[in-house]
This record gives C-alpha cells, sequence and structure tokens, in this order.
C-alpha cells in the first residue's frame, strides 16, 4: 500500500512539475529575450543564457519619457481604484452578509445580473456619458467607477462571511459597539486573507487592463503602460527590436510580482481556510 502511495505522489509531483516549467518557460524566455541582443533573438538553437549578456535594452528603454508616464498613470490608476475600492466593497460585503436592511437580497442579486452583461455591451454608452462630462483623456473614468466596489470581490466577501456567526456581530452591538467598529475590529481581521486574495487579483486586473485606457485616453502623457507597451510593440516590432519590448513587459511586471509577494501568507491562508471550510 505504501508503496502504492509512493508511486502515485511520485506521478502527481512529475505532472506538476512539468506544468510548472511550461507555465514559468515563457516568463524566463521574456527575462532572457530582454538581455540578449537583436541578433540574439533569432539564433538557432535558441539561446535561454543570452550571449552575449547586455543591459542595452534597459538603458533604451529608460530613457522613454513615455514608459515613465506609463508607469505613474498605472501606478495612479491601479492603487487608487482597488485601495478605495477594496474598502467600499468589504463595507458593502459585511453590509450584504450581516445587516438587516429591507430588499437586500433583491439589491445583490441586481448587482449580480450585472456581472453577466458583457463589457462591450455597454462599452459605447458609457463612453458616451463619459464623453459628455468631459472625462475623455481623463484618468477619471478608469478610477471613479471602480472607487464604488467591485461587485465580484462583494459576493466573494459575502460568502465569507457567512462562516462567521451572526452571535458575534450581536455581542458586539450588545457591548456597545457601532457598525463601523464592528466591521473594523471585528470582521476585517476575520477576513483579511479573503480581502488579501481578492485584492491582488483585482489589482492584477486594473493593472494589466488593456481596452479601457485604450478607448478613453488619447494624450501619449495620459496612457497607462499596457498602452505604452502596446505602442511599443507597434513601432519597434517592425524593427524586430524584441529585447527593448520585452524590457518593457518585465518592468510592467514587477509591481504584480511585488504586490503578490507582499500577499502571499495573506492569499495561501485564504486558500486554505476555504478549503477547510469547504
Amino acid at each position: 500500500m505504501k508503496r502504492e502511495s509512493k508511486i502515485g505522489n511520485t506521478i502527481i509531483f512529475i505532472i506538476l512539475l512539468i506544468g510548472a516549467v511550461i507555465m514559468v518557460a515563457p516568463l524566463l524566455w521574456m527575462i532572457s529575450t530582454s538581455l540578449k541582443d537583436k541578433s540574439g533573438v533569432f539564433s538557432l538553437p535558441p539561446q535561454w543564457i543570452p550571449d552575449p549578456f547586455i543591459t542595452d535594452a534597459y538603458t533604451r528603454l529608460f530613457e522613454l519619457d513615455q514608459l515613465w508616464s506609463g508607469v505613474k498613470n498605472s501606478i495612479i490608476v491601479s492603487f487608487s481604484v482597488t485601495i478605495v475600492g477594496t474598502i467600499t466593497s468589504s463595507m458593502a460585503a459585511f453590509s450584504f452578509a450581516k445587516l438587516r436592511l429591507p430588499f437586500k437580497n433583491m439589491v445583490f442579486l441586481l448587482l449580480l445580473i450585472g456581472i453577466m452583461i458583457p463589457y462591450p455591451s455597454i462599452m459605447i454608452p458609457q463612453f458616451v456619458i463619459f464623453s459628455k462630462i468631459g472625462w475623455v483623456n481623463t484618468l477619471l473614468p478608469l478610477i471613479v467607477p471602480g472607487m464604488f466596489g467591485n461587485i465580484t470581490m462583494i459576493f466573494f466577501l459575502r460568502q465569507y462571511l457567512s462562516n462567521v456567526p451572526d452571535s458575534i456581530v450581536e455581542a458586539a452591538k450588545i457591548d456597545g459597539a457601532n457598525y463601523f467598529q464592528i466591521f473594523s475590529k471585528l470582521i476585517v481581521p476575520a477576513i483579511k486573507p479573503a480581502i488579501a486574495a481578492q485584492f491582488i487579483l483585482w489589482f492584477m486586473g486594473a493593472w494589466n487592463d488593456y481596452l479601457a485606457p485604450l478607448l478613453y485616453l488619447n494624450s501619449p502623457e495620459k496612457q497607462t503602460l499596457q498602452v505604452v507597451i502596446a505602442n511599443l510593440n507597434a513601432s519597434y516590432a517592425i524593427q524586430t527590436d524584441y529585447p527593448l519590448i520585452m524590457a518593457a513587459s518585465v518592468i510592467s511586471l514587477i509591481p504584480v510580482l511585488t504586490i503578490f509577494i507582499i500577499f502571499q501568507k495573506q492569499i495561501i491562508e485564504s486558500v486554505a481556510l476555504s478549503a477547510v471550510k469547504g
């Protein structure tokens, strides 16, 4: 029996190892390409270790003004949306899960219906509205809507809060705590891993968003990093300057990896708790 178990674990390990290699290989190739010269990109057999090892692509990239404006705009949009939106989403989830509100289930159902509406179907009406109030070619269309919350995050946190006993909230109310105190001192610590997991997913979505910035931002100094990278791709791919394009992609990846490293403990706790409760 132990022998069969070892064989099964070995097979599972090999399968997972192959999957990990398949997923990590494009990332390693992107980093490797950013450190090559133009001829090294097309060399046969492919060079996983650059020869020669150069950082010319990064030097030229850092000299581009649009890179720094793109990074700045992406930071402004991503952090303002996710930080403020996480607070409002958490408060909304607490309200839907624990407060006695009239028609709260109906309102929540209407919000869930909104998830089923594809973005392209509302893209034009939304653009017209933002155009009439003068928000086109500003960061406001990318920031303001998200500050009011994310229904996916609200749904996830509401389901997570269903495992928190109502007696805790009732006991806090008896002790004289108001709803804000209950939320900040009891609810937030209880769902911190879930908030961290949803925060990084939302941040990744906001940071990597391409369609909305492309739609609303016209001036180069207003564009986010993903649009800047797309423009670099269009400009430099013709010149087969793939090291520069890959270098820009590496730069765009750093904030996402940083956020994940910061919150990885909470994300793992969230997954573990979800598995136990499931």
